[in-house]
Order: C-alpha cells, then sequence, then structure tokens
C-alpha cells in the first residue's frame, strides 16, 4: 500500500469514529490523546517521543525522525447512580419540591469514543511539521427520561473534533519549541421534560459551532537520562448561531413553545500539561507531573430563543455553572521488558471542577481515581499499545435547587471504563 492511500485509510477510520465522540471526564475534558497517553499521561508530555506528542507536547516531535503517523481511540463505558428525594411538582417558573419518596437511577448503557489521529514530518535537522485530530472535550450522559430528575436533564451529549496543525524547532539537543493552531467544531444535544399545566413538554436543543484556539510548547532534556515537558492550550469560545429549539407537546394555546431558532455559548477552558521523566535504567522509565485547567472561564451557558418559551415569558436562559479550576497529579512508569514489548502502570488523581452549589444531572460526577495499565509491542515500522483504565469515582451529596429541577441527590457508584487502542506507522 502506498504512503498516500494509507494516510487516506487512516484519515477516513479516524473521520467515522468522530462521528460517536463523547466521553465521562473531569468536567467534560478529555485527556485521552493515545492508548500510551492514557497510561503515562504528563510522564509522556515530558518524554514527548511517539507521534500522540501533537497532543501531550508537540515540541517533542523534534525527536521523530522522517515521517510518521499514530491512529487509534479510547472506548469509555461509564457509569453512576443517583438516588433522588421527592418530586418535582408545580409549573416551569414556579417548581417546588414534595415529598420524601427515594428513587434510585442508573444511566443508560453507552459506549464513547474519542479517537485521534496524528502525522510528523521532519523538513530538516532544525524544523518539524506535525498534525493532530482529536477530541479534547465532551460529555455523554443519559437517563430514563421519566426519571425524578428529567426536568433539569435526562440526556446531554456534546462531541468536538479539533484539527492542530503545529511547526516545532530544535533549538539544540537539549531544547525544543513549539506552536500551533487549533480550530473546534463543538456539537451540543440537549433534552429535558418542563412541566406544565396541560402537562409535560420534552425540548431539544441543538446545534454546532467553530471556535478558534493556539497553542504553545517546550521540550527540555538537560541530561540523557532527564526529559522534561510543558504544553499549553488556549481557551475556545464558542457560539451557536445557528442552532434549533424542538419541542414535543400536549395541546396549548398558540405561542407556548414553538418550535424555533436558537443562540447560545461557553468558554472551554485553556490547559497547561507539565511532566517530568527519568531513564531510572536502560528498559524503565518513571514520570508523572500535573494538568491544569482553567475550568473557571465556563462560568454560564447560556441560551436566546427567537421568541419567549410562553407569552411574556424571558427570550434568555441562563444556566450558572462556575465551574473551578482543577489538577490532575499522575505517577507512573514503563518497563521494556522484551526487546519489542512495553508494559506501563499509572495512577492518578483528577478533580472534579463543578461545585456543589451549581452540580446538576447533566454531569453527576464527583472527584476520581484512576488506576491504568498498558502494553505496547513494536515490530519493524509499525507499533501497537493497548491501555485500560478504571476510574472510580467518589460519592457526593446535592442540596435541592428547585428552580433547576434538582431533587435531594447523592451521586454514588460513578465508575468508568476506559480501553484504549493506538496504532503508528513509520514511514
Amino acid at each position: 500500500m502506498s504512503r498516500r492511500r494509507l494516510v487516506y485509510s487512516f484519515l477516513t477510520v479516524v473521520f467515522v469514529l468522530f462521528l460517536s465522540t463523547s466521553a465521562f471526564a473531569a468536567g467534560f475534558a478529555l485527556y485521552e490523546g493515545s492508548a500510551r497517553g492514557n497510561v503515562l499521561g504528563a510522564g509522556l508530555t515530558a518524554s514527548a517521543d511517539d507521534p500522540s506528542a501533537v497532543f501531550y507536547n508537540p515540541a517533542g516531535i523534534t525527536q521523530l525522525k522522517g515521517t510518521q503517523l499514530m491512529f487509534g481511540a479510547t472506548f469509555i463505558y461509564p457509569k453512576t447512580d443517583v438516588s433522588t428525594r421527592g418530586s418535582i411538582t408545580g409549573n416551569v417558573g414556579a417548581y417546588a419540591v414534595t415529598g420524601s419518596q427515594e428513587a434510585d437511577s442508573t444511566t443508560v448503557d453507552n459506549w464513547w469514543i474519542p479517537p485521534h489521529f496524528y502525522l510528523t514530518h521532519q523538513l530538516n535537522d532544525k524544523w518539524y511539521a506535525g498534525l493532530g485530530i482529536f477530541s479534547r472535550f465532551g460529555l455523554g450522559t443519559e437517563f430514563d427520561a421519566a426519571w425524578p430528575g428529567r426536568y433539569n436533564s435526562y440526556y446531554v451529549r456534546i462531541r468536538t473534533t479539533e484539527i492542530n496543525p503545529n511547526i516545532a524547532y530544535k533549538v539544540n539537543d537539549k531544547l525544543s519549541l513549539a506552536g500551533g493552531l487549533n480550530a473546534m467544531w463543538f456539537d451540543l444535544k440537549m433534552h429535558q421534560s418542563i412541566n406544565t399545566a396541560a402537562g409535560n413538554v420534552d425540548q431539544e436543543l441543538k446545534g454546532d459551532s467553530w471556535g478558534w484556539g493556539f497553542n504553545l510548547a517546550i521540550h527540555y532534556k538537560p541530561t540523557t537520562d532527564w526529559s522534561m515537558g510543558i504544553s499549553y492550550r488556549s481557551r475556545v469560545s464558542q457560539n451557536i448561531k445557528e442552532g434549533e429549539a424542538t419541542y414535543r407537546k400536549p395541546a396549548l394555546p398558540a405561542g407556548f413553545f414553538p418550535n424555533m431558532k436558537v443562540e447560545g455559548g461557553l468558554h472551554l477552558p485553556d490547559e497547561v500539561f507539565a511532566g517530568v521523566a527519568w531513564n531510572a535504567t536502560p528498559t524503565v522509565t518513571l514520570g508523572g507531573g500535573i494538568y491544569w485547567t482553567r475550568w473557571s472561564s465556563y462560568d454560564k451557558l447560556q441560551f436566546t430563543f427567537a421568541a419567549p418559551q410562553a407569552p411574556g415569558g424571558p427570550r434568555t436562559i441562563t444556566k450558572t455553572k462556575e465551574y473551578e479550576d482543577v489538577y490532575r497529579f499522575m505517577v507512573g512508569g514503563e518497563w521494556k521488558f522484551l526487546p519489542n514489548w512495553r508494559a506501563s502502570v499509572s495512577y492518578a488523581y483528577d478533580q472534579e471542577p463543578i461545585n456543589d452549589r451549581t452540580a446538576d444531572y447533566l454531569l453527576p460526577a464527583n472527584d476520581r481515581n484512576m488506576f491504568s495499565a498498558g502494553l505496547g509491542y513494536d515490530y519493524g515500522k509499525w507499533t501497537t499499545d493497548f491501555s485500560y483504565t478504571l476510574i472510580l469515582i467518589t460519592s457526593r451529596t446535592v442540596e435541592a435547587r428547585a428552580a433547576d429541577g434538582i431533587l435531594p441527590s447523592e451521586f454514588k457508584n460513578g465508575l468508568a471504563h476506559l480501553f484504549g487502542f493506538s496504532i503508528g506507522y513509520k514511514f
């Protein structure tokens, strides 16, 4: 197979996978840049020695000779139980929590699949180019449409696809710099019920937009055994201009919940990845570091409708978010136990940016403990990696906010299984 046909084939597979991109992550950030990166995390930000460096630290691509390619995906299966007490009564705008009946609800079984694709090319001894197609944000949460929390949300899906070209410069054998541009497609779909005197109205909001940003990175090797890296990605603002609001409703007078156009927007946060790696022996590498995500930029989710949902009502509805800045802390290692085989393990503690004041059913989650293991095999020009991550999510209680459709709740038994694979080829 020719190089061009091989690249086109990989691109086709990746774009098909992107049609189903969503996930279950801290806030709704995605850090699953490759199977190997799922395990090594910030350690790969420091070593940056395979094509997924485009995601973790583009300055590291100056270590990649010739032309190299990688593609793959992470398959994510999340589950969460939500216990609620009471029920939402009254009509929209005057909701109240009544009763004390307890109910246990579980998210609907779904697989979410963020893929990745990378291509790097050595231009000369100093300059290198890289291209990444991946997803840094995604969300998928679904409950039964009749569950007690339906007046807040029973289905949400956020998908993003990011196209990220980079250029890297090798200053010397120790220091490399990189910069790139980010074009991000954002797609949103949300369902919730609205209670009225005539019965339930089902609301669907959907729309998409493009946003733009940039990234900068540094890779530094003070000695042959140590490497360090830091990578920054800017905030990306998304503004949906041609969204749609559609309603399934009982018989209502004219002017109540008409299908219409809707606009909305939010700010997706900037991120910093920082890591260090140490070649403890010729076959063992240890590393770790932090991810920092400035979720405080996501202060609200706002929608402006073409007309009021009811005569005399507001056209703009604002959902307060007030997320908080968070860190993910990681430590791990990789062992080349045979000439062509690699094994890796890691642990990460992932902070949840959603505070108790604004927690809702779009993302019923909390802080996470993450345990990962990986296996890699290199053969000639090919490399393959597989990973597994178990995410255990700590429980939390949420107080009632009737106006938002939130009942007294407990998020519990949260977990997710992540299965990653990546395939690479060196031309």
